[in-house]
């Protein structure tokens, strides 16, 4: 398992009939597909439906009385969360072309006559369940790539790529509300000691453990980012003064002392391990109204902090 993983939902086919044995007989034709039924007995029913969820293809019976299939459509594909479903129109009526052009033009893009021949509708109906898969799982592996070109392999935290877009619409809602952003950089201490002494092994299960006490320490809409390796930053969004990004960033610090108690996969014990850091924080708009200046400033307090206690 992945540290990002989508799950495609699994797909559902709508059947709107307004007939209850109609409903009945294509649920157990149906119970043979992997596939969730949803019965409609009505047009608004099946509307509301659509608005609930995706569906991979709806199987729209013509004559209804209040509102036909063809309205249903039409209404279907002026509503942007349902436009893109396909719809079978179900019908014993209408097999003319010209009824069968009108209800292409609305929309759908196949018709199966009744009595309905139970071969042709699962041919069909698994056509477009393929083909829904198919999509959701093109849609999953994009989703997986746009995940891992903008968070780091190791913590999952947002690399640095992210973390420079977070900064800049961070920047550009803080002119607009005029408020503090604060940019806080930070620098593990000692964290050599324990690769060299334990393994690499150790130091990754370390930064991961870093990652998870810096994200638990923060708010949730704050950024905390791994810039690479031992140097993490924290963006922190309508911070009240420069006191408060100054408390935050000593809670950062304090937090790295305490020990860290690592479980490597050929020890029967966890392992215990000790390390610091040195931070350095920068505030918007007081140390500069760009993304570099406060870049630098933060950075050249957090290496000037580091050199301090080398």
């Amino acid at each position: 398992m992945t540290m990002f993983e989508v799950q495609a939902s699994r797909p559902a086919v709508l059947v709107v009939d307004d007939t209850p044995a109609n409903l009945v007989a294509m649920r157990r034709l149906l119970a043979k597909m992997d596939c969730d039924i949803v019965e409609a007995d009505n047009g608004n029913d099946a509307l509301a439906a659509c608005l609930d969820r995706e569906f991979a293809l709806i199987l729209l019976d013509v004559q209804m009385p209040e509102m036909d299939g063809f309205e249903v459509a039409s209404l279907l594909a002026e509503t942007p969360d349902c436009k893109n479903a396909p719809i079978i129109f179900v019908t014993a009526a209408y097999k003319d072309d010209l009824n069968r052009l009108n209800g292409y033009e609305v929309g759908a893009v196949d018709y199966i006559a009744k009595p309905i021949n139970e071969f042709i509708l699962l041919s069909k109906v698994k056509v477009f369940l393929d083909l829904y898969r198919s999509r959701a799982a093109l849609k999953t592996a994009e989703a997986a790539a746009r995940h891992r070109a903008t968070h780091d392999a190791l913590t999952d935290l947002p690399n640095r790529l992210l973390f420079t877009d977070r900064l800049g619409n961070g920047l550009s809602r803080a002119r607009r509300d005029s408020s503090k952003l604060a940019l806080v950089y930070l620098d593990v201490d000692h964290f050599k000691p324990v690769n060299d002494r334990h393994g690499h092994a150790a130091g990754d299960l370390l930064l991961k453990a870093i990652a998870g006490r810096l994200q638990r320490l923060l708010r949730e809409s704050d950024t905390v980012a791994r810039l690479g390796g031992d140097e993490f930053a924290a963006i922190l969004e309508n911070v009240a003064s420069r006191e408060d990004a100054q408390s935050l960033a000593e809670l950062m610090r304090i937090a790295m002392h305490q020990p860290f108690s690592l479980q490597l996969p050929d020890q029967p014990q966890p392992i215990e391990v000790q390390v610091g850091a040195s931070v350095g924080v920068a505030l918007f708009p007081e140390d500069g109204g760009t993304e570099d200046a406060l870049i630098a400033q933060a950075d050249e307090q957090m290496y000037t902090r580091k050199k301090a206690r080398a």
